[in-house]
């Protein structure tokens, strides 16, 4: 299809229609002219070389965090915006869906097992590294990362973006998509950070408070992604038939929109209050072995005493014995 057959608005927005979405298309329509593509292949590359300095000083770096944050993270991130998946997510809602998830609860939720912010603080300079702790202590940093705050910000952002004119605004504005993208990455690591991180973060609840949280979010899930696939409105208006796509009915791929964010949600929270279950247990395994040893040492300390003691009163007796008179 050319552009003098488009909607004025698809030209606007920079992409063209593209052909039926497959599983093919995905892997031939790599971009990697975006900004935010710029910004993950720095972050990998960054968070690369701190692991090379930790190895360089015979320090160790657990493979799992690397995994964790290179592809668990950084690779989710970009599946969903640098591929076929980029190029359909202002064409179909549910790929646009898809995306949203990925952006804004897989990513970060292994961003944060990555633990970035301690590999910061172990491989910057001295100098570098009380800046960045002075950084995560401010006070704007303390209420932004509050667990209730970022449960907030995490659950009102779909909310604002769907029901408002803000998504179609998306749909016809470059700029205001790719803006988007990044807003969820950052809210979604807002809230997941402090819940699952391994980072020195303020605002540590403890476990049983974290998982009560993240049940009290799988409720707004299910009630959004039902409404959008019971709405009589079509998201983003006119603009979806106005492509006047052959192979796609735009009332059916709603449904599956809202049905992709219903499970999805809940998917991915069941998935994370498992690995906070585990952490959990970790958490306990190594606080019942530090109180182990803290008796040991003082079980230690106190026999010690006791020789000490026990010595003490041996020598003061033996200085007190009469001793024999001489002939």
């Amino acid at each position: 299809m050319q552009h003098a057959e488009l909607p004025a608005f698809t030209i606007a927005a920079g992409d063209t229609v593209p052909p039926p979405f497959s599983v093919g298309e995905i892997f031939s329509q790599i971009r990697l002219t975006s900004l935010l593509a710029l910004f993950l292949l720095v972050a990998a590359a960054v968070y690369l070389y701190g692991v090379h300095r930790m190895r360089q000083r015979g320090d160790h770096w657990p493979p799992g965090r690397t995994v964790a944050f290179i592809v668990g993270g950084l690779g989710s991130l970009a599946a969903v915006t640098v591929t076929g998946i980029e190029a359909y997510d202002t064409t179909l809602l549910s790929v646009h869906m898809v995306q949203h998830m990925v952006l804004s609860m897989v990513g970060p939720i292994f961003l944060a097992l990555g633990a970035p912010v301690t590999l910061a603080l172990r491989t910057l300079p001295v100098d570098h590294r009380k800046l960045l702790l002075r950084v995560l202590h401010s006070r704007p940093v303390a209420v932004i990362t509050f667990p209730l705050v970022a449960f907030g910000l995490f659950i009102a952002n779909p909310f604002v973006l769907y029901f408002t004119g803000l998504y179609r605004a998306t749909l016809e504005h470059a700029w205001l998509h790719e803006f988007i993208h990044v807003h969820f990455i950052i809210t979604g690591c807002l809230f997941f950070w402090p819940l699952l991180g391994l980072d020195p973060l303020p605002n540590r609840w403890p476990y049983p408070a974290r998982a009560l949280l993240m049940v009290l979010s799988v409720p707004f899930h299910t009630v959004l992604g039902l409404t959008i696939m019971q709405s009589r409105t079509l998201l983003g208006g006119d603009w979806y038939p106005n492509l006047h796509l052959a192979w796609s009915n735009p009332w059916n791929d709603q449904v599956v929109a809202g049905g992709i964010l219903w499970a999805g949600g809940e998917i991915v929270s069941v998935t994370m209050l498992g690995i906070l279950v585990l952490q959990w247990i970790k958490q306990s395994e190594r606080e019942a072995k530090r109180i182990d040893r803290a008796l040991d040492r003082a079980e230690a300390a106190e026999q010690a005493e006791a020789v000490t003691s026990a010595t003490k009163i041996t020598d003061r007796t033996a200085s007190v014995r009469p001793q024999p008179d001489g002939d």
